[in-house]
């Protein structure tokens, strides 16, 4: 194996179960909000804090994502072509997404629910249109802002990797990824301070959470590489308790009002900017040690309980996230509870239950046998045009090195 096949290859085992942290998290803070615990009482802000779990995600889409951008410009390899990158995106998100959508119309609309927001859902479009109200689905907001993620990567990708990768380059492109943050927090300010309620849903409110992704991801392939020195980093990375410590306390710092209110008023311009900042730096330390296999001390792919435990969550991580409003909407169906009168831990276990077998039937008999079918549709596809340009190399009437010879015989005895 090549040093850029390597590379590029490279697995990353915690990130498994980060998404699954990431996936519970967003399952708590919607399941505290519908029992009223995230409203008020003793542990409100620690639940209302916990759609945190978003920036998790981001942050580890920012980095999976734009590294094969970084890992090309590093081992002068071509960028990620564009029909597979788009082709691969589409196969993991949508069979779970269009699932959702059919289970929710089919299991929890309200009988007078129009067609209209559910299909917009299915398009991931609905964040750009105030009629979007669809039963068990509100969550989607989150994966139509990555959607848009995934269309704006090429043009950002292309962007940042312009030119010789020198150490002053790669010191500019981390300078304007460490900026990200500050946009997005602007953007988050703007959007409370003209009150719009769709323009704190859009992507350029994310960046900065997926621009820190990108920028671990550059710092994990430059470091590879040697073309970048890192300074304490290495050193930081090691001591995983050191950093989530830090995680931890910002995540105290935002279960406070500085971080706006935890029901659904509008914050102010302040409140917003200071969560979006908060939220950034909290993703971020959570994936930092993940995101460096190379200086992780422990034993990570030793195939312990706990390791498959994280392996097989971290799998069914995205089917816990399109499905769990559904479960949660059948799970208050099914005991007769109300919404906002409490009943947190019965409400958290049957959901997160119900969650994890939906999921996994998802996960094994949807999604993944899609996945496969289409990286072996993708592979078939590239192979048979490889062997017709090779063909087409060797000789365009014969496709063979001894026909190439005869038409150049051919070509001769006319001439």
């Amino acid at each position: 194996m090549t040093g850029a096949s390597a590379l590029g290859g490279r697995r990353f085992p915690r990130l498994d179960g980060l998404r699954a942290l990431g996936a519970l998290m967003v399952v708590t803070t919607h399941v505290g909000f519908q029992s009223g615990d995230a409203l008020v009482g003793p542990f409100n802000g620690l639940l209302a804090r916990m759609d945190s779990g978003v920036a998790i995600f981001f942050v580890i889409s920012g980095f999976l994502l734009g590294r094969p951008y970084f890992v090309a410009w590093m081992s002068a390899d071509s960028r990620p072509a564009l029909p597979g990158y788009f082709w691969h995106r589409a196969l993991r998100i949508l069979p779970a997404l269009w699932l959702a959508v059919l289970l929710s119309w089919l299991l929890i609309r309200p009988e007078d629910a129009a067609p209209g927001p559910y299909l917009q859902h299915a398009a991931l479009i609905q964040i750009y249109s105030t009629d979007n109200a669809a039963y068990g689905l509100t969550q989607m907001w989150s994966l139509a802002t990555e959607a848009a993620f995934y269309v704006a990567l090429p043009l950002l990708g292309w962007l940042l990797t312009r030119g010789e990768p020198t150490s002053n380059r790669l010191r500019l492109v981390c300078l304007l990824l460490v900026a990200t943050p500050l946009l997005g927090a602007t953007w988050m300010g703007f959007s409370a301070a003209y009150a719009h309620p769709l323009w704190a849903l859009w992507l350029p409110g994310f960046i900065g959470w997926f621009g820190l992704g990108m920028l671990l991801a550059l710092w994990e392939v430059a470091m590879s590489t040697g073309r970048l020195r890192l300074g304490v980093l290495p050193n930081l990375i090691t001591h995983r308790g050191t950093v989530w410590g830090l995680a931890v306390a910002l995540y105290f710092v935002a279960m406070s009002l500085l971080a706006g209110p935890y029901s659904l008023l509008p914050p102010t311009p302040g409140e917003a900017m200071t969560k979006s900042l908060l939220y950034s730096a909290f993703g971020f330390l959570i994936v930092l040690p993940a995101a460096f296999p190379l200086l992780d001390r422990s034993k990570v792919g030793t195939p312990d309980p706990v390791g498959r435990a994280t392996t097989f969550l971290g799998n069914i991580s995205y089917g816990i996230f399109c499905y769990h409003l559904i479960v949660l909407k059948l799970v208050e169906a099914a005991i007769g509870h109300e919404a906002f009168r409490g009943n947190f831990v019965t409400l958290w276990t049957l959901t997160v239950a119900g969650s994890i077998l939906v999921a996994t039937c998802s996960y094994y008999l949807i999604e993944r046998p899609i996945i496969r079918w289409g990286r072996t549709m993708h592979r078939s596809r590239n192979t048979r045009r490889r062997d017709q340009t090779v063909t087409e190399r060797l000789d365009p009437e014969t496709g063979s090195a001894s026909g190439k010879a005869d038409a150049a015989r051919r070509r001769r005895a006319l001439g």
